[in-house]
């Protein structure tokens, strides 16, 4: 077994509310020097930045010091306005989902100046192109259609921050829908894990993982420590479960 000290919940400056500095390097070093070793890129509605972050990893990782390793992801908005990252294996899985949000994202311009730049880049963190489409919006698909998309493609669909007001789970639905397989929950970092299941109760029963919804460099968190065989979805699925030997503990460390 392999321990990971993970954060699945990552922006790069594709995201127009992350600050210019989460370029691949940067997030790959900060990562590493929090003793992150497992992280996942999840912008909002749009991956393009991913593979950059990969390679930087790589050019790390093929260095003296820490590896990291870098899973493919995305933070997509459901009509419900409900916040579900979206966690694969690989880049071909990511692109067949990214087709999909592509078809369904609506036609608007992004309003740099009320939203912010939203910049493709390659793994140094040199400007690529800008992308004009506003990412922060809903995404034409139901809450159901995502997590049903996100599974038929190999990949794992946590509802993320289900604790907060703006974009959760259960202020805009009220509840966790139990017609739906929902495999996992993400928290913020605003509550110690106890707490948060004593004050959303709908949340007990389900594997919870928290994250740092990283935007800025100091926001990292990687509270999540699981012990797997392999970095793979489906090793990080027997963890948030505790079967078969693998194991997730969320820590209480606040940074």
């Amino acid at each position: 077994m392999e321990t990971f000290r993970a954060e699945f919940h990552v922006h790069t400056l594709l995201s127009p509310c992350a600050e210019v500095e989460m370029i691949p390097p940067l997030i790959v070093q900060e990562a590493l020097e929090r003793g992150i070793n497992l992280i996942a890129i999840t912008d909002h509605n749009a991956s393009a930045n991913v593979a950059a972050v990969q390679k930087a990893a790589e050019l790390n990782n093929a260095g003296a010091g820490a590896n990291l390793v870098v899973l493919p992801g995305m933070e997509l908005q459901s009509r419900e306005e409900v916040h579900i990252l979206c966690l694969f294996d690989n880049l071909d899985q990511l692109e067949s989902l990214q087709t999909e949000v592509d078809k369904e994202l609506p036609h608007l311009e992004n309003d740099i100046e009320h939203f912010g730049e939203q910049f493709v880049v390659d793994e140094t963190g040199e400007f690529i192109r800008r992308e004009t489409r506003l990412l922060i919006t809903s995404v034409d698909l139901s809450f159901e259609q995502v997590i049903r998309k996100v599974s038929l493609l190999g990949g794992l669909a946590v509802p993320a921050h289900v604790d907060r007001k703006a974009y959760g789970l259960i202020e805009n639905l009220g509840f966790v829908p139990k017609d739906i397989e929902v495999e996992a929950l993400e928290i913020s970092r605003r509550w110690p894990l106890e707490i948060a299941r004593l004050k959303f109760p709908q949340i007990r029963g389900y594997p919870i993982i928290q994250g740092g919804d990283v935007h800025r460099l100091e926001e990292f968190l990687g509270v999540n420590e699981i012990h797997v065989e392999a970095a793979t979805i489906a090793e990080i699925r027997l963890a948030i479960q505790n079967a078969e030997g693998r194991s997730l503990v969320v820590e209480d460390i606040r940074y």
